[in-house]
């Protein structure tokens, strides 16, 4: 049976996290990014369980305090050790695909967005926590980059990215469109590409993953960001990004539904001046929920409206994310969802 890669919003065991440390690169922001994360902790356990990788033995005896303290039920709190490079599971962590009615974790290689970071840990972090007896289902390591933030599925074979980050020197060099499409459809079973070739954040260290700018709600929906400021100097990437969205089609031919996202104020990091990569875009999809970064802007609402509207059903979770996007990331960055049969369900709460 071919593999399909599944959509976001198929059921989910938990969701994976990486938590920070004092030797990363959040060092000077450590106690705001903990308390992002532990607010994340908060709203997915509502849901869902998550499964932590900590740093070490101490540091997971501090986070069973703190989870006690804030009320997580101990039987949606998972942790494990494993050392990583950073926190961002999003592309560290591992793509789930179906394979005959059974879930397959794909390992495949991270070098910290083309070597730009330090990944080494990162890179083996699923293949530890697989022989750690973390999950439930094989995993298969791949010979191939790929980060799971450069690529949206819609669970029916049509895969949405960008050029900019796919078809860069720096991730897999020699292998043109057609390679990296063959490549896809065989690992992810997936029977259409559509590539993207405008849209870009300032700051963003990705070179645009398609999860900060387009994104699937369900088969027929795309929620997108939009630049309404003429004067920006996203406005012309993003305006001809919109019009490709809009120029897209579904595999019967039919127009996609677009929901445009609002568009922040501008966020600049205070120790040197450089705008920072603000978007709504970089929303988690759970089980029951959605959650969305939010920036303390005017902006917020209308993203949570929008959103709204896009998951009919499910509640809709402002998370605080202006402490992410100091280190260029966002909500979803931070996030990898184990679909539901990935988890060992013996695997055992401290």
């Amino acid at each position: 049976m071919n593999p399909r890669l599944f959509p976001e919003w198929h059921p989910q065991d938990a969701i994976q996290l990486t938590w920070p440390t004092p030797t990363s690169d959040w060092a000077p922001l450590l106690d705001r990014i903990e308390a992002t994360m532990e607010a994340m902790a908060v709203a997915i356990t509502r849901y869902q369980p998550i499964l932590v990788s900590v740093h070490d033995a101490e540091q997971r005896e501090r986070l069973i305090r703190r989870f006690d303290s804030l009320g997580i039920a101990v039987e949606n709190r998972h942790f494990v050790l494993a050392d990583s490079d950073d926190t961002w599971a999003r592309d560290h962590g591992p793509i789930a695909i179906e394979r005959d009615g059974r879930v397959e974790l794909l390992d495949y290689v991270f070098t910290g967005w083309g070597g730009k970071f330090a990944a080494e840990r990162d890179d083996r972090l699923t293949r530890t926590l697989a022989s750690l007896g973390v999950f439930d289902a094989p995993v298969s390591s791949r010979d191939f980059v790929l980060e799971g933030g450069a690529i949206e599925a819609d669970g029916e074979g049509t895969l949405l990215t960008t050029s900019a980050c796919l078809l860069n020197p720096n991730r897999n060099p020699g292998l043109g469109r057609e390679a990296i499409e063959a490549r896809l459809e065989n690992d992810l079973g997936v029977s259409r590409v559509l590539w993207l070739e405008h849209g870009h954040l300032e700051g963003d260290d990705t070179d645009s993953h398609i999860d900060t700018l387009a994104r699937f709600c369900d088969p027929a929906t795309i929620a997108y960001v939009r630049c309404d400021d003429p004067q920006d100097s996203h406005y012309e990437a993003l305006a001809a990004m919109e019009r490709e969205l809009k120029a897209l089609r579904r595999e019967d031919g039919s127009p996609y539904r677009l929901l445009a996202l609002p568009w922040p104020k501008a966020c600049f990091d205070p120790d040197d001046g450089h705008r920072l990569p603000a978007t709504y875009a970089n929303f988690l999809i759970i089980n029951g929920a959605v959650l969305v970064p939010t920036y303390g802007d005017a902006a917020d609402f209308r993203a949570l409206q929008v959103l709204s509207d896009a998951f009919p059903g499910r509640d809709v979770i402002p998370i605080d994310c202006r402490a992410v996007i100091r280190q260029h990331g966002s909500l979803h960055c931070l996030t990898m969802q184990l679909p539901r049969g990935s988890l060992n369900p013996a695997l055992s709460p401290p």
